[in-house]
C-alpha cells in the first residue's frame, strides 16, 4: 500500500458518519422524531390543552414549563435530523453539519430534575419518549461528529499493525 492509499482514522469516521445518514436506521430514526414532533403537537393543541384547564394551580405552572420544555427539546431534535437528512440528500456537506450550531447540547441537569407531580399521563409519556430520543440521538450525534481522533491502545493489534505499516510500508 502507498503513502498516498493511507486512509486516516478521520477518514473512516467520516466514512461510517457518511454510510449512517445513508442507513436504514437513519431513517427509521427520522420517521420516530417526526413522529413524536407531530404526536405531541397534537397533544398539546387539544387533549393535553383541556387536561391543563383541569389542573390545579400548581400542576398548571408545571404543564406550562414541562411543555415548554418538551417543545423546545423536540424542536432541536427535529432539526437535528433534518440537518442530517440535508446531508443525506447532498443538500448540505457532512462537515457544514458538524460545526457546533447545528449540534444538540446535552441536556442540564435541572431539566432533568423537573417536577412532574400531577401531571396528566399522556404529557409524562411523550416527555419519557422524547427524553429517550434525544439521548440516543444526542450519543448518535457525539459518534458521528467527535472532534477528537479515537484513542488507540498501543496494545490493540490493529494500531501496532498501522505502526508497523507506517514504519515499513512504503519502503
Amino acid at each position: 500500500m502507498s503513502q498516498g492509499a493511507k486512509v486516516t482514522v478521520r477518514e473512516e469516521a467520516e466514512a461510517s458518519a457518511a454510510a449512517f445518514v445513508q442507513s436504514a436506521l437513519f431513517a427509521r430514526t427520522f420517521r420516530e422524531g417526526m413522529a413524536l414532533v407531530e404526536e405531541t403537537a397534537s397533544y398539546l393543541d387539544g387533549e393535553g390543552r383541556a387536561a391543563s384547564k383541569e389542573l390545579s394551580r400548581d400542576a398548571a405552572m408545571s404543564y406550562a414549563g414541562a411543555s415548554m420544555r418538551l417543545t423546545t427539546q423536540l424542536m432541536q431534535i427535529a432539526s437535528w435530523l433534518l440537518v442530517l437528512r440535508a446531508v443525506r440528500e447532498n443538500e448540505m456537506a457532512l462537515s457544514e453539519a458538524g460545526e457546533e450550531k447545528y449540534r444538540l447540547e446535552p441536556l442540564s441537569i435541572a431539566e432533568n430534575e423537573f417536577e412532574f407531580a400531577g401531571l396528566p399521563k399522556t404529557l409524562l409519556l411523550l416527555i419519557e419518549n422524547a427524553r429517550q430520543l434525544y439521548d440516543r440521538i444526542s450519543r448518535l450525534d457525539a459518534d458521528i461528529f467527535s472532534q477528537e481522533e479515537p484513542q488507540q491502545k498501543s496494545g490493540d493489534v490493529a494500531f501496532q499493525q498501522r505502526a508497523l505499516h507506517d514504519a515499513f510500508g512504503g519502503r
